[in-house]
């Protein structure tokens, strides 16, 4: 089951539950209870029995459990100057299985030019190079999250006259990050984008338009905002963009790819999507016939939101339904988002003996698959 270069067949997204010893260390940090390097060295003794997971289930490609970031994509607010310290709304719930709905927490307001203060993942991925000799995974959320759930209310006109200007400046920030990345030997980034899956419900299509935009221009706009981050990247870096409705409840959205598809499968310059297939709210696998070659679908069957062990017949149902639509040996298999997307003591997170033996069912299927 070799696979030259990523996306590798048995994968996984990024983020796995946090040690409560590393949460409680973080919020020690931010009230200034310890400092900067008893807080590394608390991070680092939670990475390593991480890593040392991962290589004994023999996922294709290590990441740090995302244990040196606040959230999957707050890190981004955290590291860059010009994001708070006012808040503003967001207009999509949690949509919970139960039918209740959870108000989102509030978002930094843009209050000053956006500019990169420290790296937001190099430096994370320079510290996993000395846990691990296995290829390293580095994450980043796209220019969109910063954006799209509030929408131009996350604008200071007085600093940005229009979201465009935003987004050239948080494209500029990526592509600084992407080239630190390449400094430091990094060859795989993963993108994290939220809002195109989000976008392709019908009920949040209304709601981007009763605040006053087009969705149709946003979809464009954020396509061409990840095509521009990541266009100085070397030919030895491959990029995969990962999409999710939400890894809470039900999440933020229902619906299939097939308002984006064609636009984005064809337009966006990476090498391969991971793409939520869990349950039903993600839709079937028809749009994937936009896919290009050689471009391939990470298929993110296994599901986060509950400890329950797909069979391996199961998954390997889901992959030949697939396989009906792309070819197979442009498929991987993953779950289908983070096991911890952000840091959370009120909803349980999922025993670590469980996420190991999810990733070991994932890369049994995917060696019986492939192999």
């Amino acid at each position: 089951m070799s696979d030259p270069r990523p996306p590798y067949r048995a994968e996984h997204v990024g983020s796995f539950p946090r040690p409560m010893a590393l949460m409680q260390a973080r919020d020690d940090f931010a009230a200034g209870k310890i400092a900067l390097e008893a807080l590394r060295r608390i991070e680092d003794d939670a990475i390593r029995p991480i890593v040392a997971m991962q290589e004994r289930v023999g996922i294709g490609a290590i990441t740090d459990g995302e244990f040196r970031k606040r959230g999957w994509r707050e890190f981004l607010f955290d590291r860059c100057e010009g994001f708070g310290p006012e808040m503003v709304g967001c207009g999509f719930p949690i949509r919970m299985f139960d039918g209740t709905n959870l108000p989102t927490a509030p978002e930094p307001k843009v209050t000053a030019k956006l500019k990169r203060r420290e790296p937001l993942a190099a430096a994370d991925f320079s510290a996993l190079k000395t846990m691990t000799t296995k290829p390293i995974k580095a994450n980043l959320a796209t220019p969109s999250a910063a954006h799209f759930f509030p929408g131009d209310a996350v604008l200071d006109r007085a600093i940005y006259a229009n979201r465009e200007a935003m987004i050239d400046d948080l494209v500029r920030i990526m592509r600084e990050e992407v080239a630190d990345l390449a400094a430091r030997g990094c060859t795989y980034l993963q993108m994290d984008e939220v809002p195109l899956a989000v976008i392709c419900d019908p009920a949040n299509m209304a709601v981007v338009r009763q605040r006053g935009d087009d969705p149709e221009a946003l979809i464009d706009l954020y396509i061409d905002a990840i095509n521009r981050s990541i266009a100085g990247r070397p030919k030895s870096m491959t990029v995969c963009v990962h999409l999710c409705r939400g890894n809470a409840g039900h999440g933020m959205a229902d619906g299939g790819y097939e308002p984006i598809a064609e636009r984005m499968f064809n337009r966006l310059d990476v090498d391969g999507f991971f793409l939520e297939y869990d349950t039903p709210r993600a839709g079937d696998f028809r749009p994937l016939r936009h896919l290009p070659k050689p471009k391939k679908a990470v298929l993110g069957l296994m599901t986060t939101k509950n400890a329950e062990i797909e069979t391996a017949d199961a998954l390997k149902r889901r992959i030949d339904e697939a396989a009906k639509v792309v070819e197979l040996d442009r498929l991987c298999l993953s779950p289908q988002c983070g096991f911890a997307s952000v840091p959370s003591r009120v909803r349980p997170s999922m025993p670590l003996d469980q996420v190991e033996r999810k990733l070991a069912r994932i890369v049994e299927v995917a060696h019986d698959v492939w192999g």
